[in-house]
């Protein structure tokens, strides 16, 4: 008979993994890779999601991270911008190709009909040869100026997907935005043939107990089932409320249910609110639909290991405002809590301006 695993155990669980039961002292690689991957979407995110895990993070620990190339930024899982080690990216980056040429087909087949994407690939290596970086803007021109009437957009994006391409520094780093740089990731080790049981036993040493579906929806890799099914013999097996199998690695504890869970404030797209195929363990359904808005997920901060309220940040010449919407009804504590935690946050992004909180009422 398997362990039945309830609602909050797994919430603990994941929280525990994430690194956002306790901030911990760690190294910005060794933190990157303990949760396999932050989410890079805008160049703050990653900062943000850092602060949160590690105790005393500053942000020059990833700047220099990432500029030394010790991490690197990419696009990989959900087609998103992330930020990985070296080590993480040689083995995510091919399991995803798959995924990630379904997304080129998707969002731009039609404009790159008639193209032949082998070849364009192969011009795209031919143009970042030797060390070079190129914009994804410039080197889509580039690329259209020998394919008359093609779109130098679906030309640049394209190679984006199909081949492995990194975002080089200072592209990534705290408050740079800009057109999107592009490096040839071939000093990384990356290979053609992915190692999806090696992934499968990352996956849940980052966010087990999760079931075969949990890890396709943190991946969009398929063929897991198969995979799982291998690895049966080596993987504690369990249960949750609805029956579902529940996989994880065989020496990872589970923290206690009463395990408290402090405030945390978590940028948009963090990993914990899209790992999994079912988000109850740290959301509810209705929350989810507040979050979750279209391709958007919004900053979020969670009360007792769940997502409770959205969080937002206005800024004006000298001041900053950080704006707590809540999604349920807190507690005087908690509200305490949540303010204590928003002042701290702004101390570390704009500790030289004026901050004010704003804490709604819930709606």
């Amino acid at each position: 008979m398997r362990e039945v695993l309830s609602p909050r155990v797994l919430n603990r669980a994941v929280l525990d993994r994430q690194l956002l039961l306790r901030r911990v002292r760690l190294p910005v690689v060794a933190a990157a890779e303990r949760v396999l991957g932050l989410n890079a979407q805008g160049p703050n995110l990653p900062y943000l999601a850092l602060w949160s895990r590690l105790d005393g993070f500053a942000l020059e620990e990833l700047t220099t991270a990432l500029e030394d190339r010790s991490l690197v930024r990419s696009t990989l899982m959900r087609a998103t911008q992330h930020v990985v080690s070296v080590p993480d990216f040689a083995l995510v980056r091919p399991a995803l190709a798959p995924m990630l040429s379904r997304v080129q087909r998707n969002a731009f087949g039609r404009r790159t009909e008639g193209v032949d994407l082998t070849a364009l690939v192969a011009d795209a290596r031919a143009q970042l040869a030797g060390g070079r970086v190129r914009t994804r803007p410039e080197l889509g021109r580039l690329l259209a100026e020998t394919r008359p009437g093609a779109d130098p957009t679906a030309l640049g994006w394209t190679v984006q997907y199909l081949e492995p391409l990194l975002h080089p520094a200072p592209s990534g780093t705290w408050n740079t935005y800009g057109p999107t740089p592009f490096a040839l990731a071939d000093w990384t080790g990356v290979r053609a043939e992915p190692d999806l049981r090696e992934l499968v036993r990352r996956y849940l040493a980052a966010f087990g107990p999760a079931t075969v579906a949990d890890a396709r929806a943190w991946s969009g890799v398929g063929g897991l089932r198969e995979v799982f099914a291998d690895l049966r013999p080596r993987l504690r097996r369990y249960a949750d409320e609805s029956g579902r199998e529940l996989f994880d690695l065989p020496d990872r504890p589970l923290p206690p249910p009463d395990t408290q869970a402090p405030v945390r404030f978590l940028p948009e797209f963090d990993a914990p609110l899209l790992a999994h195929a079912d988000r109850t363990r740290i959301m509810t359904d209705e929350v989810r639909r507040e979050v979750c808005v279209g391709a958007a997920v919004a900053a979020t901060v969670l009360v007792d290991g769940t997502v409770a309220a959205t969080w937002t940040t206005t800024r004006t010449p000298g001041a900053v405002t950080l704006t707590v919407r809540p999604l349920r009804r807190l507690s005087t504590a908690d509200r305490t809590a949540v303010e204590a935690e928003a002042g701290h946050l702004l101390a570390f992004t704009d500790p030289a301006a004026e901050h004010d909180v704003r804490l709604a009422q819930a709606s």
